[in-house]
């Protein structure tokens, strides 16, 4: 039989040993390559795909896709515990090759070996990612065991134990690697009658990510906890934590939340990465006009400006831009939020804390005895912090805020509805801005989702949709709407006037960019069904 597999070894050893030296001049090659490789993945020199790819083409074989392997059933002659032990699979398995998966090549020669001599067949490898070999490893043992093991998870030294092994904290870090290059907004684990599902937020849409054996979850939740500096014994209570996380060279603030659910925890992470954000009115998707209206609006030097929309609609990043463009040495800003999500220089910043008894009103309230030019107050929930709100904008400083209405106008009514008096909302309130969020048609497949050979489009991940931009419609209280909200008239009556003195709507806004082809109509019907 040909001797394939010597080629792969030798000579794609000494490819990738060149490969490193051109690539990464400045590195120390005293040690192995694997430690080579490990330092350039903890670096965020490279991706672990970056990696695979280097791999590929060192020892001259294909790319595969992970997604469409199709584990077959071993023979009764290659024991599990053999492949579980040296962390690789056959893929394929004929009669005088085994097609083996393996993570990197360090291991290549001696498994060559091993299996020549064990079962006189020759090998061709293919890479994939450690963490995805592991989980199907570790599928196909719970499923030869018959039963999913699990773990007690009142022991605490046990959990400790299990979320400090080496698989689990290379398969979290895999899990938050894959969010990052989804450019995920959030992470999903959620425990299941039979299994473990990872799903990742991406422009606003769920997709799974992973499905793992249910008996990973206790080490999975015990290595969240712990990054999170939660209670890793603790399941029968909700827990809320904040960290720090570097990937790579990626620096993650994240906000972990925990439940308690019928199948175990629901555990729900949001990623927020300051240097992927960018606070820029003029990159969030509002038309040249509305964009006009909005930047003179800003301008004015007191009254109320509120942003309103349901949750994930980016009122946040809306009014973190606003603040961006006000931010200067001559303001004085104060922002009273729950929570505090991105901290910014030359803002003075205040975290709610029900805890203790600092909520909007009691914060907004000590606030405005602090001298200040601009104020930010994340959220209107009750007649009190709109009250206080209120009074702020009228004695001379500029109040920013959100509420939860499904249009401009709703924002009036739902002041009102809390007990204000009309005469103080028309006098206060000097705009509203509307806003939803579209997903955009991917540039590099034009919203088909496919690459031109025909597989899923590596940008948007096959989903045809690449990003978000808002959609709006923006308020400016004139003398009719002010008399009108004087009168007490109907939000339909509002809606009238704002719309005859040149207001566009959510709507026209959208078909406006379904027309420059910048979303498409089906998405556009998503994000604004309740209008």
């Amino acid at each position: 039989m040909e001797n394939t597999t010597d080629k792969h070894n030798f000579s794609g050893m000494e490819r990738l040993e060149k490969a490193f030296a051109e690539r990464f001049p400045e590195l120390d090659r005293s040690g192995n390559l694997r430690e080579t490789d490990r330092e350039l993945l903890r670096s965020g020199a490279l991706t672990e795909s970056q990696l695979l790819a280097m791999y590929n083409e060192a020892f001259d074989v294909p790319e595969i896709n992970e997604e469409e392997i199709d584990i077959p059933e071993l023979p009764d002659y290659a024991p599990l515990d053999f492949f579980n032990s040296n962390t690789c699979l056959p893929l394929e398995w004929e009669k005088d090759t085994v097609t083996l998966l393996l993570p990197d090549p360090y291991d290549l020669e001696g498994m060559i070996f091993l299996i020549r001599k064990t079962w006189d067949c020759d090998v061709s490898p293919r890479f994939v990612k450690r963490g995805f070999l592991e989980r199907i490893l570790a599928k196909l043992q719970n499923a030869e065991n018959g039963e999913d093991k699990m773990l007690d998870q009142e022991d605490e030294n046990t959990l400790r134990s299990m979320a400090g092994e080496a698989k689990i904290v290379r398969l979290v870090n895999d899990i938050f690697t894959q969010a990052i290059e989804l450019g995920a907004s959030d992470i999903h684990i959620e425990p299941g009658e039979t299994s473990l599902s990872v799903r990742c937020r991406v422009d606003g849409v769920l997709t799974e990510i992973m499905n793992c054996p249910l008996s990973q979850f206790p080490a999975i939740a015990s290595r969240i906890k712990l990054i999170g500096g939660l209670n890793i014994a603790e399941s029968r209570i909700p827990q809320d934590g904040r960290t720090n996380v570097q990937i790579g060279r990626t620096e993650l603030d994240m906000r972990i939340s925990t439940i308690p659910i019928l199948t175990g925890e629901s555990i729900v992470l949001r990623l927020l990465n300051q240097e992927a954000v960018s606070f820029d009115l003029r990159t969030l998707g509002m038309s040249e006009e509305i964009l006009k209206k909005f930047n003179k609006l800003i301008g004015i030097p007191h009254g109320m400006i509120l942003v309103v929309g349901p949750t994930g609609s980016g009122k946040t990043t809306t009014l973190y831009s606003v603040i961006n463009q006000l931010n200067d040495n001559r303001k004085k800003i104060i922002t009273v939020e729950d929570p505090v999500e991105y901290k910014t220089p030359g803002l003075c910043q205040m975290q709610v804390n029900h805890k203790i008894g600092v909520t909007f009103a009691t914060g907004l309230r000590s606030i405005v005895r602090q001298d200040p030019d601009v104020i930010l107050v994340g959220e209107i929930r009750d007649r009190e912090t709109a009250d206080i709100a209120i009074n702020a904008a009228l004695t001379g400083h500029l109040v920013l805020s959100t509420l939860h209405t499904n249009d401009a106008v709703g924002a009036v009514t739902r002041l009102l509805d809390m007990g204000m008096e009309n005469f103080l909302v028309s006098s206060a309130l000097f705009g509203v801005l509307s806003q939803r969020l579209v997903r955009k048609i991917c540039p590099e497949c034009n919203g088909s989702g496919k690459a031109p050979d025909g597989s899923k489009c590596r940008r948007c991940n096959g989903s045809g949709y690449k990003g978000r931009c808002g959609i709006y419609e923006l308020l400016l209280m004139d003398d009719d709407l002010r008399a009108a909200v004087n009168r007490n008239s109907s939000s339909a009556e509002l809606g009238k006037i704002a719309v005859a003195h040149g207001m566009t709507t959510l709507l026209e806004d959208g078909k406006a960019k379904v027309a420059a082809g910048i979303t498409t109509e089906e998405e556009l019907n998503r994000s604004t069904a309740n209008l």
